[in-house]
């Protein structure tokens, strides 16, 4: 005897306990002290031998002697978050990334054994933005692709 194969909802048809979304469904925000959103590596923290929660520990305790000191101002609290692979693997650093970077499609590369101050500092740091690369086409004027000489002096 043949059973027919069982058929898994579409994605039009409601499922038991889930509402379906609905174009007037409405997206909201919410005001939060966060100053910055920081992930960790996981995978590269236990590379270097640190326990859990080490670089955690290290950037919070910074970031609240920083605040002491008036060194942040405004916004002060961090939401410190361990994952998985960011993608780079270094040998001798970890990986950490933060909304800024990410939007600039950077990781950046924490030294484990820097002191708190300086990890904190290369974390909150502003991205430095991507280079353009130059256009070359045959709608590029000439001009912009190469720099007028100037004539020699004679």
């Amino acid at each position: 005897m043949m059973t027919r194969p069982r058929v898994s909802p579409g994605p039009g048809d409601r499922t038991a306990g889930r509402p379906a979304l609905t174009k007037s469904a409405k997206t909201r925000s919410a005001k939060t002290k966060l100053a910055e959103v920081v992930v960790v590596c996981s995978k590269c923290a236990k590379r270097q031998g640190l326990r859990p929660r080490a670089v955690r520990a290290m950037l919070k305790g910074a970031a609240k002697q920083a605040a002491k000191d008036g060194l942040l101002t405004g916004r002060t609290k961090l939401c410190i978050v361990e994952s998985g692979c960011l993608g780079p693997c270094p040998k001798r650093a970890v990986a950490v990334a933060t909304g800024a970077s990410l939007a600039e499609g950077r990781v950046v590369l924490l030294d484990p054994e820097a002191a708190p101050q300086d990890a904190l500092a290369a974390v909150l740091r502003p991205v430095l933005p991507r280079r353009c690369a130059p256009e070359f086409g045959p709608n590029t004027p000439l001009a912009a692709v190469a720099p007028a000489e100037s004539p020699p002096d004679a």
